[in-house]
């Protein structure tokens, strides 16, 4: 044995070893979780309790401990996509602007006049000088407040522009400051919201920033996403300005630019203060829950040096007078200031509970938000349904690796036990890579996990029947293997490679379920590749080295196809391809006329999953919502052979609310309070709201989706065959995508994100099926020059029929098992999967090819390409 196969095979058992190890610990992932927060908890404090001691002790600290991060719809939690207001931070910039825009021309009062401040628009300042014609005076005075923009891209640029006519002067920020400042914001915000979560010791939060202006929040654990919201949706903008004098309303008195605001104590009170704070909640370090001298809850605070000093300042100067505390433009306490606090500490008062007050300290410890956010998609998930969706998960990848083994072993005896082996060492491989990238797992990427399962045999199907071919032409056992994995590399390449791009396609314009499902797909795929290009040949070659055979049989008890085929695929093509043809076309109809039962990410609107112990009426339920005025309301009962007998599951979708894009959680709890009223029994465990603004976006990154998914196929198997077999290929694909929304049409079946998951994943699929052929197709166009086309094309369908059946029968088994035991949640997902199996065989066979056979290929150019190629390798 050379030097270089060794380390070459010590190497692939040095990656399959590695792949054990760091995918044991999801083995023991009760135990693991609590020995990494026994760790962390250590390492935070340098102290551990009794308690957290044997956790610790737990697992070796030698051993690898990355777990894969478990998603919402497995753990349970809240889920928030939201928007910020940037533009919010533009209009505070210009108010912030005036009084020195004001301080600045009030130096050059003698020529510029009188100075007015009118209305604007929002992140503008207008105002009019008593002086026009030296417009220029003041253009230039308020001009050289400005400042250069801090950014890599403003190219000096100044931060606000000037610009006036008449006697009116403009000031707005420049397009590079918006920038900039929204950069900032949006950073702002990320680290405020993270610090808001970190405080109330969740486990492993997802935040994000998502787009230009949004932040997605993902925190497992959490009760709901009423409360995440009520966490990071307040600003928290705490500010102690001096009061000037009360009113009894908004409009009730104060001089123009005071600050009117309403008491949040006293209904119907209005505090007239100065515009301008003595100190803000920027000066805060540190604020606690505590208790006032009346044993009633509130909040201690402390400020920074600076705002001790000028709130002790002020406090000296002011005694007697009272002072407002400010949250978010209201009211919560305006004390007398009793005498000089000359510390920088105090303590807030208000009608809090204890919980409010608590909310509130990690609120103000946490810092203001820069600017007011809008909640425009939220899910709650209950641990209840979590756990059930993980024993769901579990059930259907044990029984579906269960039975893709069964059915290896059967087809291919003792090497498709080899092949097993490499199979369950690609799983461990697949656990390796999420853990350690810390990726999240998610219901559907559950289904991908399985799905590369039934896909994964694929490459190793490719092989087997190559060797087979082999051996029946006459080869050698070594050599009918050397050839076997040789023959079979290209075809293995160009399939997976056109599926691993389906799933960079899906996570770059997906989101939520249909990112997970691209990530465990994706790597998958690669893993696949992998174990069965080098961990399955190395198996073989180290039984073939152990035993020594002198023959070696790749024959089970089951042969889905004879050796030799000679079925005619296009003896009856006008009908076979015009059955295609016509499905298409009624698929289209069926759409045009019956539309398609959008789900909320395409609709809008909220959905709450309900679950009872006792027999659901849904009539009962509808009346019961009938008088909250909430619009259209849907009430439908969930049937699925999973559940338990005692298990009643009904979703209420509610349409989404004029001027609103949630549906507000005081709605949300009149809903569960009406249906608990006539069934007690009743359990919500999960909530899904998306607003129209979503909704909308999210329909065409849809049709983005599955367009770039074709575009994407067409160049690659244009770059790797000929523009025939791109224009085949995608026709076949148009073909099962549409008849699948066609058939989704006809039932009435939910359409949602994830079925576009499923679309995409139908297109890596088809043209998994399709390649493979192209590719036989591609090397007897070279082996058979004179063979007529058509002849070649069925020499080629017929040559691969075993492995197209293989690969169909093992990708079923699989779907078929999360169908049965995967849960409703993906049930939808998985049924347009198997739609797309089905549908993805027989465009394989009957519709790619005879677009391919129409277009003619101009194999008088391949036959020069050929010999130029032989010639090539003749001088070589």
């Amino acid at each position: 044995m050379s030097n270089s196969i060794f380390w070459k095979r010590l190497f692939i058992w040095g990656v399959c070893l590695w792949g054990i190890l760091f995918a044991l610990p999801n083995a023991f992932y009760p135990v693991v979780e609590r020995h990494n927060d026994a760790a962390a908890l250590l390492a935070e404090t340098g102290t551990l309790p009794a308690a957290a001691e044997g956790d610790l002790a737990a697992w070796p600290n030698w051993l690898p401990a990355s777990l894969v991060n478990l998603g919402l719809d497995l753990r349970g939690g809240a889920h928030l996509l939201a928007e910020v207001h940037v533009e919010d931070v533009h209009a505070a910039r210009m108010e912030v602007l005036w009084p020195q825009v004001r301080d600045a021309l009030i130096e050059q009062r003698d020529q510029v006049g009188s100075i007015s401040r009118v209305s604007a628009a929002p992140g503008e300042l207008r105002l009019t000088i008593g002086s026009p014609e030296n417009l220029a005076v003041a253009i230039s005075a308020v001009r050289a407040l400005s400042a250069p923009v801090v950014s890599l891209t403003s190219g000096g640029q100044s931060d606000f522009e000037v610009s006036g006519t008449s006697d009116t002067l403009t000031v707005r920020l420049s397009d590079a400051e918006k920038k900039a400042s929204d950069e900032r914001t949006l950073q702002q915000s990320l680290e405020i919201i993270r610090r808001r979560v970190d405080e109330v010791g969740t486990r492993e939060p997802t935040i994000m920033r998502q787009g230009e202006d949004r932040i997605l929040i993902q925190v497992p654990g959490i009760g709901s996403a009423a409360e995440l919201k009520s966490l990071i949706g307040t600003t928290a903008q705490l500010t102690f300005h001096p009061v000037l004098g009360r009113a009894a309303s908004a409009e009730g008195g104060g001089k123009p630019g005071d600050l009117v605001l309403p008491s949040s104590e006293e209904p119907g009170l209005y505090y007239i203060l100065d515009r301008n704070p003595v100190v803000s909640g920027e000066n805060l370090v540190d604020a606690q829950p505590a208790f006032d001298q009346n044993n009633r809850a509130a909040v201690s605070f402390r400020f920074d040096p600076s705002g001790a000093r000028a709130f002790g300042d002020y406090t000296a100067a002011n005694i007697g007078r009272p002072f407002a505390i400010v949250l978010d433009d209201e009211v919560i306490s305006a004390p007398v200031i009793q005498s000089h606090i000359p510390g920088g500490s105090g303590i807030i008062t208000g009608q809090f509970s204890v919980e409010e007050s608590t909310e509130l300290a990690v609120l103000l410890r946490a810092g203001a938000l820069p600017a007011a956010m809008t909640f425009l998609e939220e899910r709650t998930i209950g641990p209840e349904l979590g756990a059930d969706s993980i024993e769901a998960g579990k059930r259907a990848a044990v029984i579906g690796m269960a039975a893709v083994l069964t059915f290896m072993i059967a087809c291919y005896g003792g090497f498709g036990l080899m092949a097993n082996l490499a199979l369950a060492l690609n799983m461990g491989l697949l656990l390796a890579v999420l853990s350690v990238l810390g990726a999240t797992l998610t219901l559907p990427g559950i289904a991908g996990i399985v799905l590369t399962m039934g896909m994964a045999v694929d490459a190793n199907v490719l092989i087997f029947e190559r060797i087979r071919e082999e051996l029946r032409d006459g080869r050698t056992a070594r050599r009918a293997i050397d050839l076997g994995f040789d023959k079979a590399f290209s075809a293995i390449m160009d399939s997976n490679v056109t599926g691993l791009l389906t799933a960079l396609i899906m996570f770059a314009v997906g989101s939520g379920a249909v990112r997970g499902f691209a990530v465990t797909l994706g790597l998958g795929i690669l893993t696949s590749m992998f174990t069965a290009v080098y961990v399955t040949r190395l198996i073989i070659d180290t039984w073939m080295r152990w035993k020594r055979p002198d023959s070696i049989s790749l024959k089970g008890f089951i042969k889905l196809a004879p050796d030799h085929t000679t079925i005619d695929f296009f003896r009856a093509q006008w009908l076979t391809f015009g059955a295609s043809a016509a499905a298409v076309v009624a698929s289209l109809l069926l759409v045009a006329t019956l539309g398609l039962n959008f789900g909320i990410d395409f609709k809008g609107g909220t959905t709450i999953r309900a679950e009872s112990t006792e027999t659901v009426d849904v009539g009962v339920y509808r009346d019961a919502l009938s008088g909250l005025s909430l619009g259209d309301v849907s009430i439908t009962e969930v049937f699925d052979p999973s559940f338990q007998p005692d298990q009643h599951v009904v979703s209420i979708r509610i349409e989404a609310q004029e001027g609103a894009e949630a549906l507000a959680p005081e709605a949300i709890s009149r809903v569960e309070a009406a249906i608990q009223a006539v069934d007690p029994a009743a359990a919500f465990t999960a909530v899904e709201s998306v607003g129209p603004k979503v909704s909308e976006e999210l329909i065409w990154l849809a049709f983005a989706a599955v367009g770039a998914g074709a575009a994407g196929i067409l160049v690659y198997v244009w770059m790797r065959f000929e523009w025939q077999f791109a224009l085949g290929t995608v026709a076949a694909l148009i073909h099962d995508v549409v008849v699948t929304v066609g058939i989704f049409a006809l039932l009435g079946l939910k359409f949602d994100l994830t079925i576009v998951a499923a679309l995409l994943t139908i297109l890596g699929y088809s043209v998994n099926d399709t390649v493979v052929i192209f590719d036989r197709l591609r090397e007897n166009l070279a082996k058979y020059k004179a063979t007529p086309l058509r002849d070649l094309m069925n020499l080629s369908a017929n040559e691969t029929l075993s492995r197209t059946l293989m690969t169909a029968m093992t990708t079923l088994l699989a779907l078929v098992v999360l169908l049965i035991f995967g849960g409703d949640v993906i049930r939808g997902f998985v049924f347009a999967m198997l739609l797309g199996v089905i549908l993805g065989t027989w465009s394989t066979l009957y519709v790619a090819k005879n677009i391919v056979l129409f277009l003619g290929i101009d194999r008088t150019e391949k036959s020069k390409l050929d010999a130029d190629h032989e010639f090539a390798n003749v001088d070589a």
